[in-house]
């Protein structure tokens, strides 16, 4: 694997946590590429079937990871799902889960129109760490790292942290 010039970094959590306000941001301030795995898959029809339950596409996985994997060879990309453990390990030199008070999740994810099931579900998720759990299983440990996302000074405070964190990346890697 040839050496990167710039880092790749994974934006997870529950849906409704700010990754995709956090990882447009980044992108600007960092000139790294934005990827958001929901718009790459509805622009290359990366599906295998329809979920009744959820009212929502089921991602083909694989044909995800095959459409991205030049790109995250290359680096310099930011990744945002809100899933984690589909990625190659291999691909992201840090990531970062977003983490957010419930009670606000629950606002957010209803005036997305989320409801029954599917809004008790994503909930659920937020309360029992699953998306970070599943970020430290599929990751190596020194790479995870949490984000309180409830404010918008929250939000500032996420992004200087990461962009100096990749400021000091670029510094070490070139």
């Amino acid at each position: 694997m040839k050496m990167r010039k710039r880092p790749n970094i994974l934006l997870t959590g529950t849906p409704g946590v700010g990754k995709t306000t956090l990882g447009k941001e980044l992108a600007q301030r960092t000139e790294l590429t934005y990827v958001n795995i929901g718009d790459l898959a509805q622009e290359g029809q990366l599906y295998e079937g329809y979920d009744e339950e959820y009212q929502c596409p089921i991602l083909d996985e694989d044909r995800v990871v095959d459409e991205l994997d030049d790109k995250m060879v290359e680096g310099g990309v930011i990744v945002d799902y809100h899933g984690c453990d589909l990625f190659p390990e291999r691909w992201f030199h840090i990531v970062f889960v977003l983490r957010t008070d419930n009670t606000q999740l629950y606002t957010r994810l209803e005036s997305r129109g989320y409801t029954g099931k599917k809004l008790q579900d994503n909930v659920q998720c937020e309360i029992f760490q699953t998306i970070y759990e599943e970020a430290m299983e599929a990751y190596s440990e020194e790479i995870v790292h949490q984000l309180s996302s409830n404010t918008p000074e929250d939000l500032e405070r996420n992004l200087e942290q990461i962009v100096q964190w990749t400021e000091q990346w670029m510094k070490d890697h070139n």
